[in-house]
C-alpha cells in the first residue's frame, strides 16, 4: 500500500476517530517545525503537541505547570503558585530553550533563558514542543523550542467563551473571562485574567493581572488582516533564602503586539507576513532577611529593561509533492541594565549604582521542503542567521519518516544547531561578572531516532532516542575577567554529549478508565560542565473519561536530578495529583463545570534546593461556566 500525498489541512471527523487512539486525540497537523502546518505523519523531529482541552482537564495555572508534565522536558521550579520556572529539554541548560508566544520570542535578552508565568496559561490553544535543535527553522534554540499557539479569533456572530473561578489553600484565587465571535466582518477574542495567592509556603505571595486581544479583518477571499496585543504583571516574593540571608521579589511587566497579512497569491502560493514589538521590565529586588545584619537593607537591586522590534515574512508554495518554504526574519533589541548595589555590596568595591545598554541586531533567511513520496516522507531544511556581535551561522537539518500503516511511523532527524549567548555574557556583564565580547555561539549537532505504534489495537507506545553533541559550551571561568579586578568571566570553553531516551505508553480505554506511564532519561557528560550527570524521570497516570460528563485524572511523577550534596536537595518522593472535572449543567448554548484539584497528595518533597521547597498538600476547587 503506497501512502497518497497529504494537504495540511484539518482532517475529518472519521479520521480523527480512526487515529484517535494512535495520536491520543492530538491535532494531527503541527506548525512548529517547519513554519507551516503539515501532517504529523510527515514530522520527522521528536514533537509533543498539548492542546487547550489537555489543558482545561489539568486545571492548570501556568505553563510550567503543563510542561512540568510533558516527558522530555524538566521544569526545575518550586510547584509554588505561578512560581517562576527554568526549563530544560533532554538536559539541555534553560537558556537553550527558545519559548515562542504566536512566533514573538519570550527569551530575556539579558541571561537567554524565558521566563512563563507572564504567559497566561487561558489564551492558549496549543503548545507544541521540538524537543532538539531547531535552528534550521527559528535560529537560537540549540536545546528544542516551546511554541505556543493562541486561540484563534472567533467566526460566528453569537459570542463564545467562559467564564472561571478557583479558590484554594494559601488564599489562591484564579479568575478568567474569555469571549469570540465576529462583529461584523470584525473577528475578535478577548481575555483577562486575575491571579493571587498569599503563598502555598511561608514568604512566597504570587500576584498578577493579564490582557490579551486577537482580531482579524477579511479583506477579500485571499486577504486577511490580524492584530494581536497582550499585558502582563506579575509581581511575586520569591521567598526567603536564609542560607545567603536574602529575601527576594520579583516584578515583571510584558506588552507585546503583532501585525500579521495572510495573503493567497495563486492555488500554489501564498505569503505571510508580520511585524511585532515586545517589550519587557523585570525588578529583582534581595534585601536582608535578618539572620546576620538587620532586616529590609538592599543587598541588590537588578533591573532588565528590554525591547525588540522586528518582523518575519514567508512564501510557501505547495505543489505535487512539495510542500517548500522561504523566509526571513529580522529584528532589533536593546537591553537597558542596571544594578543597585547595598552597602555590603559597595563595602566589597562595587558601585552604588551601575549601568550598561548593549543592543543587538539580528537577520535570517531560511528554506525548507518537505517532500512526500509513497510511504515516506523527506524534509531538508537550511538557515543562515546573522547578528552583530557573534556574525554568522549556518543551520542545515534532514528528516525523514516512514508509515507503513495508519498505526506505524519510524521517524529520524540530524540537524546542527546554535545558540546566541546572552547578552549579559557578551556585552551588559554582572555581579562580578565581566562581559567578554569575543563569546561564540554554542554549537550542537544532533542525532535522533523514534517510532509511534500500537499493539494489538490496545496500547499506543512511542519511543525516541537522541544523541546530542555541544561545542563551545559556555563556562564562568573564575577570575578569568583579569586584572584589575580579576572578577569571573564566561568563556566558550568544553564539549558535552547529551543522550537517552523518551518512553510513552498509553492503554486504549476500557470503561473509560486508561493507564497511561512515560520516562525519560538523559546522561550528560562531562558532569562538571551543567553540575550533574544524569537526570531521568517517570510519571505514571490512571485517567478517566466518559466524554460526557466527568473527568478524573491520577497521576504520580517523579524527576532525579542527581543534584550535588551542598544544596541539599530531596527529590526522592513521587508526587502525586489528582484533578477532578464533572459538568453539572448543559443546556441550549451554555454549560456549567466543577473542578476540583489536589496536589501533591502524599507531601512528597521534590526540590532541588533546601532554601526552594515545594509546598505540601493543597486542595482547590473551581467552577466553570461556558456560552456558545
Amino acid at each position: 500500500k503506497l501512502c497518497f500525498y497529504q494537504t495540511a489541512t484539518p482532517q475529518s471527523e472519521e479520521e480523527m476517530e480512526t487515529l484517535r487512539l494512535f495520536f491520543r486525540g492530538k491535532d494531527l497537523v503541527v506548525l512548529s517545525t517547519t513554519r507551516h502546518p503539515k501532517p504529523i505523519s510527515q514530522v520527522a523531529e521528536n514533537i509533543t503537541v498539548i492542546t487547550s482541552r489537555a489543558i482545561e482537564a489539568m486545571n492548570a495555572h501556568s505553563v510550567a505547570d503543563v510542561l512540568n508534565r510533558t516527558p522530555g522536558l524538566f521544569v526545575d521550579y518550586n510547584k509554588d503558585f505561578g512560581a517562576t520556572s527554568l526549563i530544560s529539554v533532554q538536559g539541555s541548560e534553560p537558556r537553550h530553550v527558545l519559548v515562542l508566544v504566536d512566533g514573538i520570542s519570550w527569551n530575556l535578552l539579558s541571561e537567554g533563558a524565558a521566563e512563563t508565568n507572564s504567559i497566561p496559561i487561558g489564551i492558549v490553544e496549543r503548545i507544541e514542543v521540538i524537543k532538539g535543535p531547531a535552528s534550521s527553522a527559528w535560529g537560537s534554540s540549540l536545546g528544542g523550542v516551546v511554541n505556543i499557539i493562541t486561540k484563534s479569533a472567533g467566526s460566528t456572530e453569537r459570542p463564545a467563551g467562559s467564564i472561571s473561578a478557583s479558590y484554594g489553600e494559601g488564599n489562591t484565587q484564579d479568575y478568567r473571562g474569555q469571549i469570540s465571535g465576529q462583529a461584523g466582518p470584525l473577528g475578535y477574542y478577548l481575555f483577562v485574567g486575575r491571579q493571587y495567592s498569599e503563598g502555598l509556603r511561608d514568604s512566597r505571595y504570587f500576584d498578577n493581572d493579564s490582557f490579551y486581544g486577537k482580531f482579524k479583518i477579511p479583506v477579500s477571499k485571499s486577504l486577511n488582516l490580524g492584530l494581536s496585543i497582550g499585558y502582563s504583571e506579575p509581581h511575586q516574593r520569591l521567598g526567603d533564602f536564609p542560607s545567603q540571608d536574602i529575601t527576594t521579589k520579583w516584578i515583571d511587566r510584558t506588552f507585546f503586539t503583532k501585525a500579521n497579512l495572510d495573503a493567497s497569491l495563486t492555488n500554489a502560493l501564498s505569503l505571510k507576513l508580520s511585524f511585532y514589538q515586545f517589550k519587557h521590565k523585570a525588578i529583582q529586588t534581595n534585601d536582608t532577611l535578618g539572620l546576620v545584619s538587620p532586616p529590609g537593607e538592599l543587598v541588590l537591586e537588578n533591573i532588565f529593561d528590554e525591547e525588540t522590534a522586528g518582523g518575519s515574512g514567508k512564501l510557501i508554495l505547495k505543489k505535487a509533492r512539495h510542500t517548500a518554504v522561504f523566509g526571513l526574519d529580522f529584528d532589533s533589541s536593546k537591553l537597558d541594565q542596571t544594578r543597585n548595589a547595598g552597602l555590603m555590596f559597595q563595602f566589597l568595591g562595587l558601585p552604588e549604582t551601575a549601568t550598561t545598554h548593549p543592543e543587538i541586531e539580528k537577520w535570517a533567511a531560511y528554506a525548507n521542503d518537505t517532500i512526500a513520496f509513497g510511504q515516506c516522507s523527506l524534509t531538508v531544511g537550511l538557515r543562515h542567521d546573522h547578528n552583530s556581535i557573534t556574525g554568522s551561522f549556518l543551520s542545515p537539518s534532514l528528516g525523514f519518516t516512514y508509515s507503513s500503516s495508519k498505526e506505524f511511523i519510524l521517524r529520524g532527524s540530524m540537524a546542527r544547531g546554535f545558540n546566541m549567548p546572552p547578552l549579559s555574557s557578551t556585552s551588559g556583564g554582572g555581579l562580578f561578572v565581566d562581559p567578554n565580547p569575543s563569546l561564540k555561539p554554542e554549537e550542537i549537532w544532533s542525532y535522533q531516532v523514534g517510532m509511534e505504534t500500537t499493539i494489538a489495537g490496545a496500547i499506543w507506545l512511542k519511543a525516541t532516542f537522541f544523541h546530542h553533541f555541544l561545542e563551545n559550551s559556555l563556562t564562568l571561568e573564575r577570575g578569568g575577567g583579569g586584572p584589575p579586578n580579576f572578577n569571573d568571566i564566561f568563556v566558550n570553553k568544553g564539549n558535552v554529549t547529551r543522550e537517552g531516551y523518551e518512553l510513552e505508553l498509553e492503554t486504549v480505554p476500557v470503561h473509560n478508565f486508561s493507564l497511561l506511564v512515560s520516562a525519560a532519561y538523559v546522561h550528560i557528560s562531562p558532569s562538571n560542565i551543567q553540575g550533574w550527570a544524569a537526570i531521568n524521570s517517570y510519571r505514571i497516570g490512571f485517567k478517566y473519561d466518559d466524554r460526557k460528563s466527568f473527568r478524573a485524572h491520577l497521576s504520580g511523577q517523579h524527576l532525579w536530578w542527581n543534584q550535588d550534596e551542598f544544596y541539599e536537595a530531596k527529590y526522592n518522593d513521587l508526587i502525586w495529583s489528582l484533578n477532578l472535572n464533572k459538568k453539572v449543567y448543559s443546556a441550549g448554548h451554555t454549560s456549567t463545570e466543577i473542578f476540583l484539584s489536589a496536589h501533591n497528595l502524599f507531601n512528597g518533597s521534590q526540590y532541588t534546593w533546601i532554601d526552594n521547597k515545594n509546598p505540601r498538600r493543597w486542595i482547590e476547587i473551581g467552577v466553570r461556566f461556558g456560552f456558545s
